[in-house]
């Protein structure tokens, strides 16, 4: 292809030579190997992955099949809906670091909840989700039924009751995507989020009898085992992980459990990638050398592997931009 045809690919090809930028590049070529040897790729997302909208390049490696599957944390399965319902009523704080305390407490009477430089409308984003979602949750409650918690959000996009609402363009939301492409999608600790709050509340005070509406933990795990026997008995599967936390510390133990706990022989994950800024130095798993996964049973001594201490809303779209041939 042409420079013309692929500009931010050859840029990176040609600036990124050394050190983090080096490992970028490595990092993203060894994907691309990864999935041209026949490989399936599992991505995780910790932080505000969706409040940085990374849909914008992550629904677009959904679609050409760069991704398939993923495990996030609650904000950020339901904060990509927010931004597609509500887009045009965030409000950016460009100074966020100069802010009081009391700056902060205008913008919690105005509904305005901060992450970090953008702030979500809760009228428009989280309470408009939740009258939607609660049908739904009461819906599975009458008919004894258990869901993950994205299944609740699929069928608000299967039903079309956002679409007039839609304030991007859809193809810019990763949750659409993968909602169009049937990917699979697991999020650990969805308590630890608006919509599993409002779910914890609601179980609490009435209007959902069983909590086991929406998938639990271990039922989570369950699924997971299942999936990854299913996909790793026919080709290998990698690791790329945005972040650290719960969204990449859940998965990736999967291969240990089936191996050490289930006695199943069991293929490690065949290559790995964490976009990090923590430190290894401080006791962090997030911020642990891909080595130190060898030793819990996760990765294999000649598995591809790679750090990219960075920023994640700079790095992980350039990566995808690289495997995509932008």
């Amino acid at each position: 292809m042409s420079d013309l045809k692929t500009p931010v690919r050859n840029f990176i090809k040609h600036h990124f030579r050394h050190f983090n930028a080096a490992g970028l590049v490595d990092a993203a070529s060894a994907y691309e190997n990864h999935l041209k040897n026949g490989g399936k790729m599992f991505i995780t997302l910790a932080g505000a992955m969706s409040t940085a909208e990374l849909g914008v390049s992550l629904a677009e490696m959904i679609r050409q099949e760069k991704v398939h599957g993923i495990c996030c944390t609650g904000a950020n399965l339901e904060e990509d809906v927010f931004n597609l319902v509500a887009h045009d009523y965030y409000e950016r704080v460009p100074n966020y670091r100069d802010l009081s305390p009391e700056m902060e407490m205008e913008l919690c009477k105005k509904g305005l909840n901060r992450v970090t430089d953008t702030c979500i409308p809760e009228e428009e984003a989280m309470r408009r989700i939740e009258a939607f979602v609660l049908e739904e949750w009461r819906e599975a409650d009458r008919m004894g039924e258990t869901h993950p918690p994205h299944f609740y959000l699929w069928k608000l996009f299967e039903k079309k009751v956002l679409d007039q609402y839609f304030q991007i363009d859809k193809k810019d939301s990763w949750l659409y995507a993968a909602w169009e492409r049937n990917i699979p999608i697991f999020t650990p600790g969805w308590e630890d989020s608006t919509l599993g709050n409002k779910f914890a509340a609601d179980v609490m005070t009435g209007p959902i009898k069983s909590s086991h509406v929406v998938e639990n933990g271990i039922e989570l795990m369950t699924r997971l085992v299942g999936w990854y026997r299913e996909i790793s008995a026919n080709c290998s599967i990698g690791f790329f992980q945005i972040g650290g936390g719960i969204a990449g510390d859940f998965p990736i133990c999967v291969v240990p459990l089936l191996e050490q706990d289930m006695k199943i022989e069991t293929p490690l994950w065949g290559y790995f990638c964490q976009i990090s800024d923590s430190t290894t130095s401080y006791g962090s798993y997030s911020g642990a050398v891909p080595n130190e996964k060898i030793t819990w049973g996760k990765l294999d001594i000649d598995t591809p592997r790679f750090v990219i201490e960075s920023d994640a809303t700079i790095v992980a779209p350039l990566v995808f931009a690289y495997v995509l041939n932008w």
